[in-house]
């Protein structure tokens, strides 16, 4: 371990605990401008309260803004922690990394040679399901199988084996299809090889060596702390307390629960961008396994929902216009957390948000910040096309089914199309069905109205698409759901 870390042109942790580049020396950060212009934006979007980390110049600067609950009024601080949502699978995926690096475990291993217990109800898939497929949600595994295997440490193993009669998305490297219950696979592999619960694991491997004092994964870890309460609310008005926190199972932790401050979680991007460095020298991860998790593995057909270009191991990929970036976004019942890295600026921005119309917030803060601080041009919002394209709606009508999630997409006659989303199974209590009318913007892809400021800036995408098989697929939130009828 080295304590004397120099300046790197590709950019590197200082000697004083600090990232940057060569290219990123000399800029500043006006902190009260943006805290200024953060708590404007807040305010406009009507989210309760927000906690914003940015990593420029090699240092971690934290802004706070709004309350942690409407019911209490205790203020956001820096130090306040929130749920991360589907952010937790970054940290999943870096572990695995880790075990990659010390030559436990290969990418291109299928799974069932680690874990005999895993399996799907396809025999051929069974075998055939890879690590690296599982990260970068080309297994075919689906998202949302929210089972509650208990409080216990054996829940990633419960988990596991309930989860052999889950139905797949799509054959295996066919397609993407986000797969949260990939992940918890993930997180009882490590279990298996590193002796320890995936929560321990994480402790010791990633939250302790970067110092990271205010990242957990447990509820009860986070009393000690102000936590960010959960609101829900209709889109343009100010939400008030959910009825819970979080409903997420424990078994959830490796796809969906890292509760976390914004500073920690810029910190973990901070690790990333000094090439697997923690800030007093320590190798947390191989400059190859941190590349390699950069690295693209499969293009996306939604590359709106996260502004998703492509997938690598556990990073969601963009491109603007020629910049290269990576990120994860991240949902908990009322909670959205948003993560952005441009390596070239060495930067990293990190949003935590307790609800509102925090998908809004997200959109204009950032496209701000990366301007200023990166040059980097954020897409414009997804928006039906003008004029609209003429559209045969017949071979897209009808029903979509996958674990979790019934899409019923049905046509008016006059050429208009609505769809219904509705959580079944151990989803059903997630949301009420959602009815949002589909308007065109290719043949192929649509603007859903009506799903709620929190999903999307103004329309969520809807992409139907046909698979190499011949399958019909509808994706929404980047989930491939099949043609059942």
């Amino acid at each position: 371990m080295s304590t004397n870390v120099n300046w790197t042109e590709q950019g590197g942790w200082t000697a004083k605990g600090e990232w940057g580049t060569a290219d990123s020396r000399g800029r500043t950060f006006d902190v009260a401008r943006w805290q200024a212009r953060f708590d404007e934006l807040r305010e406009r979007h009507h989210v309760p309260g927000a906690s914003l980390a940015v990593l420029v110049d090699g240092q971690v600067h934290e802004l706070a803004s709004g309350v942690l609950h409407r019911g209490t009024g205790v203020k956001v601080t820096t130090d306040s922690v929130f749920l991360s949502g589907s952010i937790a699978k970054v940290y999943t995926a870096t572990l695995v990394m880790r075990l990659v690096d010390e030559g436990r475990l290969d990418l291109d291993t299928p799974v069932v040679s680690v874990l005999p217990e895993f399996a799907t109800p396809d025999p051929v898939a069974t075998r055939t399901i890879t690590v690296r497929q599982l990260l970068s949600h080309t297994g075919g595994v689906t998202n949302d199988f929210n089972h509650d295997s208990g409080r216990g440490d054996d829940c990633l193993a419960e988990y596991v084996k309930a989860a052999r009669g889950v139905a797949l998305d799509c054959p295996p490297g066919t397609a993407v299809s986000y797969g949260g219950l990939g992940y918890v696979v993930l997180g009882r592999v490590i279990e298996v090889l590193t002796g320890r619960t995936w929560d321990q694991a994480l402790k010791d491997l990633l939250f302790t060596p970067l110092g990271l004092e205010r990242s957990m994964t447990l509820p009860e870890e986070a009393l000690r702390f102000q936590t960010a309460m959960s609101h829900l609310g209709e889109p343009g008005a100010e939400p008030g307390p959910a009825p819970a926190w979080d409903l997420m199972p424990r078994s959830a932790g490796p796809a969906g629960r890292v509760i976390v401050s914004a500073g920690d979680m810029a910190r973990l991007a901070g690790m990333h961008l000094g090439h697997g460095l923690a800030p007093d020298g320590t190798r947390v991860l191989s400059a190859e396994a941190v590349a390699a998790m950069q690295r693209r593995e499969v293009d996306v057909p939604d590359k709106w929902t996260v502004s998703a270009d492509g997938w690598g191991l556990g990073w969601t990929l963009y491109d603007w216009d020629g910049v290269a970036g990576y990120g994860h976004d991240g949902a908990a019942i009322g909670q959205y957390a948003y993560l952005r890295v441009v390596p070239r600026a060495g930067l990293a921005l990190a949003l935590m948000t307790n609800g509102g119309s925090a998908r809004l917030l997200y959109a204009d803060l950032f496209r701000e910040l990366l301007a200023e601080l990166a040059g980097v041009r954020m897409p414009e919002p997804f928006a039906p096309a003008n004029p609209a394209p003429a559209v045969d709606l017949a071979p897209l009508l009808g029903t979509y089914k996958r674990e979790g999630v019934v899409i019923t997409v049905s046509g008016d006659g006059g050429g208009k199309a609505h769809m219904r989303y509705e959580f079944v199974d151990g989803m059903k209590d997630m949301s009420p069905p959602l009815e949002m009318d589909l308007e065109p913007v290719t043949e192929t892809v649509f603007a859903a109205s009506g799903a709620g400021a929190a999903f999307s800036e103004d329309y969520m995408p809807v992409v139907f698409a046909t698979l190499a098989d011949g399958s019909q697929v509808c994706y929404v939130g980047m989930r491939a759901t099949p043609k059942v009828q």
